[in-house]
């Protein structure tokens, strides 16, 4: 029997949107307590950056806020 991966388990994970919205906030947040620096001003900067795997558009933010 074939294990399934934690992505295909994990319901978090199967919307593109939360959980790219989730990995931001992760990984922003890290990287500000690292740093010193603010982790909106990070989370900016991941999203400011095109072509990049933390590009999230802000309609696609303010949808996952709701």
């Amino acid at each position: 029997m074939r294990k399934k991966s934690l992505f295909e388990t994990n319901p978090h994970l199967r919307d593109s949107v939360k959980y790219r919205n989730s990995l931001l906030a992760n990984v922003s947040s890290s990287t500000a307590i690292e740093t010193g620096e603010a982790a909106q001003a990070i989370a900016g900067k991941m999203v400011a950056s095109k072509g990049s795997i933390f590009h999230i558009s802000r309609q696609e933010r303010k949808q996952s806020s709701r």
